[in-house]
C-alpha cells in the first residue's frame, strides 16, 4: 500500500477554521486594527440602509394614521398672471359634494403681522403669517392641541388667537398661561392654545390663527379663503379630486389648484433614498481601506510565517492546504469585522430610530449585503498572499530559519 501526502480533502472545515483562528489569535492587535476598517464600512452600510428604511416606514405609518383622504384647494393664477381668488362661497359649495365629509378653510391676512410684543422690530416677522380660520380646522388637517384649546363659537369673535407649532417656537412660547397675549396687527390678542405640528398641512405650523369674525372686526379682513381643506370618504377621494376645481370655482376652474398632501409625502418617502448612494459610497471607501488592511496583514503574515509554511510542507501539507489556510484566515478576519460592523450598524439604527419614534427596520439587504461584501473583500484581499504562500517550496521556506 502506497503512502503519500495527505490530500486536500483530509483538511476538514472544522480543522481549517481552528487553524485560521490560531493564525489570527497570535496577532490580535494587528488583526483587530485590520478588521476595524471592515467593521466601519459595514456599519456605515447597515446604518444608512437601516435609518433610511426606518425613516420611510415611520413616515408611511404617519401618513396611514393621518389618512390619505385629505385634499387641498388653493387659489392659483389668473389668465393675466396675477393671483386668482377663490369664491367666498367655495367652502359651502364643496361641502355639498357627494363623498365629502369635512370642509374647513383659512384666509391669509397679507397686510398683518404677529409678534411676541409690540417692541419687536416690524421687519423681524420670523416668516409667521396671520390667517383667519374656520372652527373645525384641526380635525380636517389631522392635528390636535399641544396646549390650551382651539377657537370656538365665542372666541372666534373676540381678539383671541391660536398658534401653529412653528409659530409658537419662533415666538418663544411653549405653553399657554392665563392672560397670555401676543401682538397681532396693531393690538393685543389673547392666546387660547398651541397646535401640534400638522404633517399634512405644514403651512399651518407657521400661522397665527384667528376666527373669521375677529379677523373682520379687529384686522379689517374682508378677503376670500386662500386654502380649503377637504376630507372625503376614502373610496371617493379620486372622484372628488377630479371634480373639486369645477365645484370650487365653476366660472374659472383653471384658476384653482387641487392637491393631495399625502401623495406628496408618499413621494417624499420614496425619494428619501436618493442621498443614500453618497453615504453608501463612503461606506464602500471604508471597506476598500479595510481590504487594503487585510491584504497588508496577510502579506506580512506570509513573510513572518515562512518557517511554519516550510515545516507544514515538509510534514506533507500540499500547496492547496497552504493556499486554503491563508485564504481562510483572510476571509475569517474580514467576516469577523463584518459581523462586528453589522452589530454596530443595527445598534446605531435602533438607538436613533427609537429616539425619533420610528419603527426599527433593518432590511435584509443591509446585513446580508454587509456580510457578503466582507466575505468577498476577505477573499479578494487574501487571494494573492495565499497564492504566494502556496508557491513557497519547503526548502526555500526552511532556509529562512
Amino acid at each position: 500500500m502506497t503512502t503519500g501526502a495527505p490530500s486536500a480533502a483530509r483538511l476538514h472545515p472544522a480543522d481549517l477554521a481552528r487553524l485560521a483562528a490560531v493564525g489570527l489569535r497570535t496577532r490580535k492587535l494587528r488583526a483587530s486594527l485590520s478588521a476595524l476598517g471592515i467593521a466601519i464600512g459595514v456599519a456605515a452600510i447597515v446604518a444608512v440602509l437601516g435609518l433610511s428604511s426606518s425613516s420611510q416606514a415611520g413616515l408611511l405609518a404617519e401618513i396611514a394614521q393621518l389618512g390619505t383622504n385629505l385634499l387641498t384647494v388653493q387659489n392659483g393664477q389668473s389668465l393675466t398672471g396675477g393671483t386668482a381668488q377663490l369664491p367666498k362661497t367655495a367652502p359651502g359649495m364643496i361641502s355639498l359634494m357627494r363623498g365629502v365629509t369635512n370642509v374647513q378653510d383659512i384666509g391669509t391676512i397679507s397686510n398683518k403681522n404677529a409678534f411676541r410684543t409690540p417692541f419687536v422690530p416690524s421687519v423681524n416677522t420670523n416668516a409667521i403669517t396671520v390667517d383667519a380660520t374656520s372652527l373645525g380646522l384641526p380635525s380636517a388637517v389631522g392635528t390636535t392641541m399641544a396646549h390650551g384649546v382651539f377657537l370656538n363659537a365665542a372666541t372666534e369673535r373676540q381678539p383671541v388667537a391660536v398658534l401653529g407649532a412653528a409659530a409658537a417656537q419662533r415666538m418663544g412660547i411653549d405653553r399657554v398661561w392665563p392672560g397670555e397675549r401676543i401682538w397681532v396687527g396693531s393690538q393685543w390678542f389673547y392666546l387660547a392654545g398651541i397646535l401640534k405640528p400638522a404633517v399634512l398641512a405644514p403651512e399651518i405650523d407657521s400661522s397665527v390663527l384667528v376666527g373669521y369674525p375677529a379677523a373682520h372686526t379687529y384686522l379689517h379682513y374682508t378677503g376670500h379663503p386662500t386654502t380649503i381643506y377637504v376630507r372625503t370618504v376614502t373610496a371617493d377621494t379620486k372622484r372628488v379630486d377630479n371634480l373639486l376645481a369645477a365645484q370650487a370655482n365653476p366660472q374659472q376652474p383653471e384658476e384653482v389648484n387641487v392637491s393631495q398632501p399625502s401623495a406628496a409625502l408618499t413621494a417624499q418617502a420614496d425619494a428619501q433614498g436618493a442621498f443614500d448612494v453618497l453615504f453608501l459610497g463612503l461606506g464602500a471607501v471604508a471597506l476598500l481601506v479595510g481590504a487594503v488592511g487585510v491584504a497588508n496583514i496577510m502579506v506580512i503574515s506570509v513573510l513572518e510565517r515562512r518557517s511554519e509554511i516550510g515545516l507544514r510542507r515538509a510534514l506533507g501539507a500540499t500547496k492547496g492546504h497552504i493556499r486554503t489556510q491563508f485564504l481562510s484566515e483572510a476571509i475569517l478576519l474580514a467576516v469577523a469585522g463584518g459581523a462586528v460592523g453589522v452589530i454596530f450598524g443595527v445598534v446605531a439604527t435602533a438607538v436613533y430610530a427609537s429616539a425619533k419614534g420610528w419603527a426599527v427596520v433593518i432590511p435584509p439587504l443591509a446585513w446580508a449585503g454587509g456580510l457578503g461584501a466582507a466575505l468577498v473583500i476577505g477573499a479578494a484581499a487574501g487571494l494573492l498572499p495565499a497564492l504566494r504562500a502556496a508557491r513557497m517550496s519547503p526548502t526555500e521556506a526552511l532556509w529562512t530559519l
